[in-house]
Parts: structure tokens; sequence; C-alpha cells
């Protein structure tokens, strides 16, 4: 099948649940007309990207039925075993094995690992409390400066969250970034092969989100 003008290179995954004009925008931006980004919710677009992101935003479940409903976890799962890959927020969690939220919840399971509740009793060093959700700017720090997608990226630069519920994963060397949060230690970042995601939003995280999209459109796994 030839790529037609319609087809874009980037493909953001419509499935009902994701921030998906502020991802489209920024990546338009990083992009700077090199590549065409285009929202889609049709598996013959996505299938014929060069690279794919996955958004997410909302309850865990709803995004996994939505997935479901729409018919689009075959295609995604064709997309994560061959091109680049970034799974964003709730698009992350639904990469992982398993959710606590609304007691229990399967992903995808690319990754190995689960998705946790914060809790209503975090506290900080201090043992003050914190709030949950965890929202707002965070300082990230690498595990694997030297990735590809982390270049450019300062060590504990800040990034914008909006979560209630983290992220472990079991295999130490997918993690790409990690992030403190009070007594919490999650990891904001992962990367198997050709596959990233992101617990922060690096579409709402200022230059150093746009720096992380930038490098995921020239990302070469």
């Amino acid at each position: 099948m030839d790529r037609g003008p319609q087809l874009p290179q980037v493909a953001i995954i419509d499935y009902g649940m994701g921030n998906l004009h502020s991802a489209h925008k920024a990546l338009e931006l990083v992009a700077a007309g090199e590549m065409s980004v285009g929202i889609t919710s049709d598996p013959e677009v996505i299938r014929q990207a060069e690279r794919v992101v996955l958004p997410g935003v909302g309850a865990i479940r709803d995004c996994m039925a939505e997935m479901q409903q729409t018919g689009l976890i075959p295609v995604i799962r064709e997309c994560l075993a061959s091109k680049p890959f970034l799974g964003i927020c709730v698009g992350m969690q639904a990469l992982m094995e398993h959710s606590e939220e609304n007691g229990g919840v399967e992903g995808l399971a690319h990754f190995a690992g689960q998705v946790r509740f914060f809790g209503d009793q975090l506290k900080d060093a201090q043992g003050q409390r914190l709030k949950v959700p965890h929202m707002g700017w965070s300082q990230v720090s690498p595990a694997q400066k030297d990735h590809p997608l982390w270049q450019g990226i300062a060590d504990q630069e800040r990034f914008y969250f909006v979560h209630s519920y983290y992220v472990q994963a079991e295999q130490a060397e997918q993690r790409l970034a990690c992030c403190q949060y009070g007594q919490v230690q999650l990891d904001a970042a992962l990367v198997d092969r050709n596959v990233a995601a992101v617990q922060f939003h690096p579409e709402k995280s200022a230059e150093a989100g746009l720096q992380l999209l930038k490098n995921f459109l020239h990302w070469q796994p």
C-alpha cells in the first residue's frame, strides 16, 4: 500500500480517552514540518505510520474498555512489536501487566510490573501528608543518561505529572527515569527496545518535554 498524503508519519491513537490535541500540537511543533502528525482511530492509518503515540487520561478501566470496544488492541500490539512507540500517562499504565485501580484491571502487559495506588497516607521526609493525586512539577532522575530519548535533558529536570497511581516495573534495565514523591520512588519513564513510556505529560512539560518528544521523533531503536 502506497502512503498517500493523508497518512501521517506519526499517528496519535484516538480511542476516546487521550489528551489528543495538546499532544498533537506539541508533536507538530517539534516535528517542524519534517514529519506529518495526525490523530486517528483508523487501524490501517495507525499500521502505516512510522511512529505511534498512545496517550491516556482518566481511569484505566475506561481506557482499556475503550481500546477493546474500538477494536484497536490488535493494531496496538502490532505497533508495539514493530515500530517506535510512545505511551503517555495512562497510556504508559496501559502497557503494564496490572493496575490496582478500580479493584484491579489487566493491561496490555508489554512491560512486566504493576500500577499501584499512592495511598491516602503518603508523607514527605518531614512527615507532612502529601496530596494525592500527585499533581504538578517534580524532578526526574535519568536511570539511562546516555539513552537517545534523554539527550539534551538535564539531570533532575522537572516534568509535569497528574496521577494517583504509579508504575513499578519488574525489570530494572527497562527504567529510563525515576521520580521520588514522598516515600514512593516511581518509574517516570520506561524503555524496552522500540517502546518507550512516560508517566508525566511531555506535552505540558515546557522545553524538557518538547525535547523528549523531539528525541522520540528522531529515535532509531
